[in-house]
């Protein structure tokens, strides 16, 4: 018999605007971008000159949602989860690799940290080179030919990573449900991150008491 939903809160309202506002941005800059260099969709959207201020002021723009949201508790503790690696992680990363079924995991496993590092990483790669780009009474001839280069390069990388990114949320409905609402099943939680789950009411009460908590009820890191 199927246990009944038991929802558990996985991301907190500003953990997920801060999400969908990056997210956005993201994706109004990569398909600017496709407007400028691809020739097909250049001549599709004309109006050169607004794609080009939208893309660049929603470049300047992606880092904000973040720091804005470090203002928020939630944000800032996900943030240090996602900048932290734990000897769990490499037991996930081998996992992976030998496709094991047993993955353990805190709130976010590896490869979400992995994303998480190259997505801020990428960010501020692209925005430094972006600014070269754009600030040309500051930058010689030279700084900006190198820029141009980093930069139309990291975009593509960008592109290809986040398509990726977007393909695995399409495979697990339950994790666009956490991003979407911010509630995920205990079931699924116990199962993709084990090691975070917080132990259900009565464990919790039986574990004030000084009983045992049952297998898959762990209490919280």
């Amino acid at each position: 018999m199927r246990r009944p939903p038991d929802p558990l809160l996985r991301f907190t309202r500003a953990v997920r605007l801060v999400h969908r506002a990056t997210a956005a941005l993201t994706l109004t800059c990569l398909a600017t971008a496709a407007c400028l260099y691809l020739p097909p969709l250049a001549e599709l959207v004309g109006r050169r000159r607004l794609v080009v201020t939208v893309h660049v002021w929603c470049g300047l723009a992606l880092p904000v949602p973040l720091l804005l949201g470090l203002a928020f508790r939630a944000v800032r503790a996900d943030v240090s989860g996602l900048s932290r690696f734990v000897p769990a992680d490499g037991a996930w990363l081998r996992a992976v690799r030998t496709r094991a079924v047993d993955r353990p995991a805190g709130k976010f496993n590896a490869g979400q940290k992995l994303y998480a590092q190259w997505t801020l990483g990428s960010m501020l790669v692209i925005l430094g080179t972006g600014l070269a780009m754009w600030l040309v009474r500051l930058t010689p001839p030279g700084w900006r030919t190198g820029a141009t280069f980093v930069h139309d390069w990291f975009a593509a990388a960008i592109a290809v990573v986040a398509a990726g990114h977007v393909r695995m949320a399409l495979r697990d409905p339950e994790a666009r449900r956490g991003m979407r609402t911010g509630l995920v099943d205990r079931s699924w939680a116990e199962r993709e991150h084990p090691q975070w789950v917080p132990a259900p009411a009565p464990d919790r009460e039986r574990a004030d008491r000084g009983h045992p908590v049952r297998r898959g009820g762990a209490p919280r890191p």
